[in-house]
């Protein structure tokens, strides 16, 4: 059995027996290729997410080479289905779009990634039209949570419609002229009444959310049905250590107080007069009840499955990439 190996930007190499090749952020730079990039800094500033500290040498040492090797997968993919189309004999075969997952933590900075590659895979001449769905659209509205006694883990894998989200990946991967999905509203803290998102035949399609990726869960008669990921062409996982995204967390809840939480219309509109202490005590409090056990329960079990991880410093930005052996 061979090695995967481990790059640095100092050209060691060692044996590591994991299925990833593993690269600092220097190693993973050099990826880039001379390829130019076409973000300035106020596409950075629609993208970039609160809490979320991002600068456009990390879009060039890190996103760009991503957006370059998504680029290629796509290519080849698309080849592989024509390919495949020549061999069934079809004289029209259907669009197959390419899905993109992006999985990780609450507040660990995955919707920012999300947006990211959707505006730098829009830039490739292959794929001008990128389409980005959040997972939130497929929330139970409070009322159906707070009936089967679920408001307390909004976000855990059975506070949303994994059906309807799986027969929405579907159609669009089947090449659906037009598929809908609901709105979320992160104001109001639920789905939005009569609003949907149209997408119609994407060349790629991100989803992003924190469960994207977990396996097949087990039907009735004990066989193993589908899950969203089976519909992924490639995926990412947004990764950092748990301590330092409790503190990324608590720190975007009281800035959170000046901005989104201070609309009369918010649903957390109490917690736009607390004090620094009692945001930081309400903030902890929530981590620990929620964000912080569905992290550990659900979302980093499915780091594994990745094609590619993006691992943070405490610092917010990537320190090392991993990448899944082919």
């Amino acid at each position: 059995m061979g090695h995967n190996v481990r790059v640095s930007s100092n050209a060691a190499v060692a044996p590591v027996s994991t299925p990833y090749v593993e690269m600092d952020r220097a190693a993973w730079a050099r990826l880039r290729d001379r390829h130019p990039l076409s973000l300035d800094a106020a596409d950075l500033a629609r993208i970039q997410g609160t809490g979320v500290p991002l600068d456009l040498q990390e879009v060039e040492e890190v996103y760009l080479p991503l957006s370059r090797l998504l680029s290629f997968y796509v290519d080849a993919t698309s080849q592989l289905h024509r390919v495949t189309s020549s061999f069934l004999m079809e004289s029209t075969p259907p669009p197959t779009p390419f899905v993109i997952g992006v999985a990780g933590s609450v507040a660990v900075g995955k919707s920012t990634t999300a947006r990211l590659l959707r505006d730098l895979l829009r830039r490739w001449p292959t794929t001008p039209k990128v389409e980005l769905i959040t997972t939130d659209g497929f929330l139970y509205p409070n009322a159906v949570l707070a009936e089967r006694g679920l408001m307390h883990r909004k976000g855990f894998p059975e506070s949303y419609d994994r059906r309807a989200l799986l027969r929405f990946v579907a159609a669009v991967k089947g090449g659906a002229p037009s598929v809908t999905a609901p709105v979320y509203s992160h104001l109001v803290y639920d789905i939005v009444p009569g609003e949907q998102v149209v997408v119609e035949q994407p060349d790629v399609l991100i989803v992003e959310g924190l469960n994207v990726l977990q396996a097949p869960q087990p039907r009735r008669d004990g066989r193993l049905g589908l899950a969203v990921s089976d519909f992924f062409d490639f995926s990412v996982y947004v990764d950092a250590r748990i301590d330092h995204i409790k503190t990324w967390y608590v720190d975007r809840f009281l800035k959170l107080r000046q901005t989104a939480f201070a609309d009369p219309a918010s649903y957390f509109r109490r917690y736009a007069d607390l004090s620094d202490a009692e945001a930081r005590a309400t903030a902890l409090r929530i981590w620990e009840e929620i964000n912080g056990p569905n992290l550990e329960d659900n979302v980093m079990t499915t780091r594994g499955r990745a094609n590619l991880v993006l691992t943070k410093g405490e610092d917010h930005s990537v320190r090392r990439v991993l990448l899944r052996k082919l």
